[in-house]
C-alpha cells in the first residue's frame, strides 16, 4: 500500500476512479483543449492560445488518478489538436488521391490517432514520473513534452507539422528560435503552461512563496524571449538581389494528367522572361514545375530554358525530376547561370506514401494512383547553389520541416549558405490551412538560422521572409503571378546553428530524469522499512 502524504508534498484529496460521467467531461474538454491548440498556428497565430490549451491539458492530467488516465487525456487532446491541423490531408487522398470518401476520412482520422499517441505518452510518463505533485510535474511536464515532440519529428523519418513550438513564430517567444529551434520553444512554452496552471490551481500543493516563484519564472521567460526578439545574430554580405518568384498555379488534377507538361512549359515560359526595365538577378519556379524527368522535356524545350539564362543574363531554378540511372528518380532543383554546368539539388528526406513507399504499403499508393510515388532520396550533404553572387540553400517541400537538416547546410562553413530557398507545390491541399501552415515552418527556418527564406511555390504561399522570420511579400493563394523583392544575403551562425537539438534535448532529459528522481527519492524515503 502505498504510504499516506502529508505536509507540502501531500496532493489534495482526490478520488481512486472518477465517476464515468466525470470521465467523459475530462475527455471532452481535452478534446477541446486540443482543437483550440490547433487553433493557435497560422492563419490564425494565437501564441496566446497554445499556452492556454497546454495548461489546461497538464491540469487534466494532473487530476488523474493513475498515469493510464493522463495518457487517455494526452491522447484526447491529441485528437482534437491533430484532427482539426492535419485535416487537409484528406483533401490528397480524396480530391486528388482518388480514394473512396469513406476510406479517405478512416486514413486521416487514423493518421490523427498516431499522431495522438505523442501527446499522450507525454502526459503519461508525466504522471509516472510526479504521481502528480505540483513541483515534481514542473520539470517532468516539459521535459516529457519537449522529448516526445523531438520523438514525433523523428521517428519512422518524423512528422514534426504543427509542433508546439510554430504556434510562437510571432509573440515574445520567438526571440528563443535563434538560440534553440523550435523544439527549445516547445520546451519553453510547456514551462510557461506549467507554471501558470500550478499557480491557478486553487488546491495547489505549492507553498505560496513557491507559486510566486513559479509565476516570477512564466514572466520572466516571456520577458527574456522579449528582449530577445529582433536581436541581430547575422549580418548582410554582398550587393542586395533582384528576386523573382513565380507560382504557376497549376492544378494538381491537370499537372500529371495529358496535356499537363504543355500546359505547365506554356505557362513558365510566358512567366519567364523579364523586359529590361524589370531584370532579376534570379528567377525561380516551383516544385516539379515540369511533371516529368528534365531529359523527358520535348529537346525544343529543353534547349531552350537551359538557354535562357544566358540569353537574359540572369540565373534560374527550377523544379524537375532527374533520372539516373535509368528507372531512379530523384525530386530535384537545377540551377543554372551563363555557361557554367547546371548545379543540381536532390530532394534528401522525403514523403512516405507520397515519394516513397513504406514496406507492405504499395497497394495504398497504388489505391491513390500517385505519379512518380516511388524515389529516391538525395545525398545527405549537397553544398548550396553559387548563383547570382550568393550561396542558395535549396530543400524541396517538406524538407524545411526538419531544422536540424537544414543546418547540415553548415557542414563546411566556407560554403555555408547566405540564403535558404523552398521550392514547393501544395496543390494537393487546394486553399486548406496547409498553406499557411507551411508558410509558418519556413518563419521559424529563418529565425533558426538568421537567413532570409524565399519559397516558390506552385499554388502558394509563394513568399519572402526576412532574418528576422517577417513576411516581406506574399502572393495569394491559387493565382497565376509573380513576386518581385530585393533580397540581401546574410552571414554568422545563431547559437542553433552551432549546437542544433542537443542542448535542448539534455535539458529536457534532465529535467525529467530530476523528477523521477525526486520521486523514487521521496517513495523509498516514506515506505516501511522491509
Amino acid at each position: 500500500m502505498e504510504p499516506q502524504r502529508t505536509g507540502p508534498e501531500a496532493p489534495f484529496p482526490r478520488p481512486d476512479a472518477l465517476p464515468k460521467a466525470a470521465l467523459a467531461l475530462a475527455l471532452l474538454l481535452s478534446v477541446a483543449a486540443g482543437g483550440a491548440h490547433a487553433l493557435s498556428f497560422a492563419p490564425f497565430d494565437l501564441p496566446a492560445v497554445q499556452i492556454g490549451a497546454l495548461a489546461v491539458l497538464m491540469a487534466l492530467v494532473q487530476l488523474q488518478p493513475s498515469w493510464r488516465r493522463a495518457a487517455a487525456m494526452g491522447f484526447a487532446f491529441g485528437l482534437g489538436w491533430f484532427g482539426t491541423g492535419v485535416s487537409w490531408v484528406y483533401i490528397s487522398m480524396h480530391d486528388f488521391g482518388g480514394l473512396p470518401a469513406w476510406i479517405a476520412t478512416l486514413a486521416t482520422g487514423a493518421l490523427a490517432a498516431v499522431l495522438a499517441t505523442f501527446p499522450a505518452l507525454a502526459a503519461g510518463a508525466a504522471h509516472r514520473a510526479t504521481d502528480r505533485l505540483a513541483p515534481r510535474m514542473l520539470l517532468a511536464w516539459p521535459g516529457a513534452w519537449a522529448l516526445s515532440e523531438w520523438v514525433r519529428g523523428t521517428i519512422l523519418t518524423g512528422f514534426p507539422w504543427i509542433a508546439s513550438g510554430y504556434a510562437h513564430t510571432d509573440g515574445p517567444l520567438a526571440g528563443y528560435a535563434p538560440l534553440a529551434g523550435v523544439y527549445g520553444l516547445c520546451l519553453i512554452c510547456a514551462v510557461v503552461a506549467g507554471a501558470f496552471t500550478a499557480v491557478m490551481q486553487p488546491r495547489s500543493e505549492l507553498s505560496p512563496t513557491a507559486r510566486v516563484g513559479a509565476l516570477a519564472m512564466a514572466l520572466l521567460l516571456l520577458a527574456g524571449g522579449q528582449v530577445l526578439v529582433g536581436r541581430q545574430w547575422t549580418h548582410p554580405t554582398g550587393a542586395p538581389l533582384q528576386v523573382k518568384l513565380i507560382q504557376g498555379d497549376i492544378p494538381q488534377d491537370l499537372k500529371f494528367g495529358e496535356g499537363g507538361t504543355d500546359l505547365a512549359l506554356g505557362r513558365y515560359f510566358s512567366l519567364i522572361p523579364d523586359p529590361p526595365s524589370l531584370h532579376a538577378d534570379l528567377v525561380v519556379l516551383p516544385e516539379s514545375a515540369f511533371p516529368l524527368p528534365l531529359d523527358d522535356l520535348p529537346a525544343d524545350s529543353r534547349e531552350r530554358l537551359l538557354d535562357f539564362p544566358q540569353q537574359q543574363g540572369t540565373a534560374l531554378i527550377f523544379g524537375v525530376f532527374l533520372e539516373h540511372p535509368a528507372g531512379e528518380f530523384y525530386n530535384s532543383a537545377v540551377g543554372l547561370q551563363g555557361r557554367q554546368s547546371p548545379q543540381p539539388y536532390s530532394k534528401r528526406h522525403l514523403v512516405p506514401f507520397g515519394e516513397f513507399i513504406p514496406f507492405g504499403f504499395r497497394w495504398f499508393v497504388d489505391l491513390m494512383q500517385i505519379p512518380i510515388g516511388d524515389q529516391r532520396s538525395g545525398a545527405d550533404y549537397q553544398p548550396p547553389m553559387h548563383l547570382a553572387g550568393q550561396r542558395i540553400g535549396v530543400n524541396i517541400c517538406y524538407e524545411d520541416l526538419f531544422g536540424a537538416e537544414i543546418i547540415r547546410a553548415w557542414k563546411d562553413p566556407a560554403l555555408a549558405p547566405t540564403i535558404l530557398l523552398n521550392l514547393s507545390n501544395l496543390a494537393w491541399f487546394g486553399s486548406s490551412i496547409a498553406l499557411p501552415q507551411h508558410l509558418q515552418i519556413s518563419r521559424m527556418r529563418a529565425l533558426e538560422t538568421g537567413r532570409p527564406v524565399l519559397r516558390a511555390t506552385n499554388t502558394g504561399a509563394t513568399a519572402i521572409i526576412d532574418p528576422q522570420g517577417h513576411v516581406q511579400g506574399v502572393l495569394p493563394y491559387n493565382l497565376i503571378a509573380t513576386l518581385r523583392g530585393e533580397v540581401r544575403g546574410y552571414e554568422g551562425r545563431t547559437p542553433y546553428v552551432i549546437t542544433g537539438n542537443a542542448p535542448v534535448l539534455a535539458l529536457a532529459a534532465t529535467l525529467y530524469a530530476i523528477a523521477l528522481f525526486w520521486s523514487y527519492w521521496s517513495w523509498a524515503r516514506t515506505s516501511p522499512p522491509g
